[in-house]
């Protein structure tokens, strides 16, 4: 299961990357690019056109020849940031990290280097899958997004870029609260304590802490750790009175007070 994405964020990002310049169209058959000699402006101009209509994976290979042919050209550098940005329209998202990356491995202070790191962070970020599979795309999602972030927290990128790690943030808690649930079920008490502990502790400002708060408090209560039960119940009546997880857990303590032996 994908996150939302507002594609329109990445799509308005062409117009700052495209440089107008004038050329011919050569005929070409799909597939791999041959090795043609042409000069950079018919290339990129070729490329360009074929982005325009949409035909993204012949763009993207056209892109690369820039790259190739012209190694040494100025049109390589923008070429490397178009090519990465028509991989990821074409959702071939390994390559259009590759491409991003090379661009930053040859052009680290660049003016275009924010764009390229937020193309590696979308990249990661549209292969989430859903929370009942291995997280580790999220976690680099995660990281490619906080990265953009702290090195150019002023960039256009950023303020998507903090959005996007809210939502993955969340994401990765989920994946922890379906690992606690599971636990539970099985009562592995302690192993399940630790999950919805962590989403507490690491997740603070996700959607999952008040279903983790009222887990806790089952938890600890089958435990045989009532004041902690308390604990993680005032909390979370604190936090969110009015939630269904605290009338939940309310309901649990009315059933187990805690006593001065119970507690001590």
């Amino acid at each position: 299961m994908r996150m939302p994405l507002s594609r329109s964020v990445a799509l308005a990002l062409i117009a700052a990357c495209a440089l107008p310049i004038a050329g011919c169209a050569n005929n070409r058959s799909k597939g791999d690019v041959p090795y043609v000699a042409r000069d950079v402006g018919t290339l990129y101009a070729t490329a360009k056109r074929y982005l325009d209509r949409g035909r993204y994976k012949e763009a993207a290979q056209l892109f690369d020849e820039v790259e190739r042919q012209h190694p040494y050209s100025i049109w390589a550098r923008r070429a490397q940031l178009m090519g990465a940005f028509s991989y990821y329209l074409d959702a071939d998202y390994t390559k259009s990290i590759e491409s991003a990356q090379r661009f930053l491995a040859v052009h680290p202070g660049n003016r275009d280097a924010p764009y390229a790191y937020y193309l590696v962070a979308l990249g990661y970020y549209e292969q989430i899958s859903d929370v009942t599979r291995d997280q580790k795309i999220t976690q680099q999602a995660l990281d490619a997004l906080g990265e953009l972030s702290r090195r150019y927290p002023a960039s256009k990128y950023a303020a998507d870029a903090r959005l996007k790690v809210d939502l993955v943030r969340d994401h990765l808690a989920g994946k922890e609260m379906e690992i606690g649930r599971f636990y539970e079920k099985r009562g592995e008490w302690l192993a399940a304590t630790l999950r919805f502990r962590k989403v507490v502790d690491e997740y603070q400002t996700t959607t999952h802490v008040p279903e983790a708060l009222m887990r806790l408090t089952e938890t600890y209560l089958a435990l045989g750790i009532p004041i902690e039960a308390k604990k993680a119940a005032a909390v979370l009546g604190a936090n969110y009175p009015g939630s269904i997880w605290y009338e939940r857990a309310y309901k649990l303590m009315e059933r187990h007070p805690v006593t001065a032996k119970s507690g001590a």
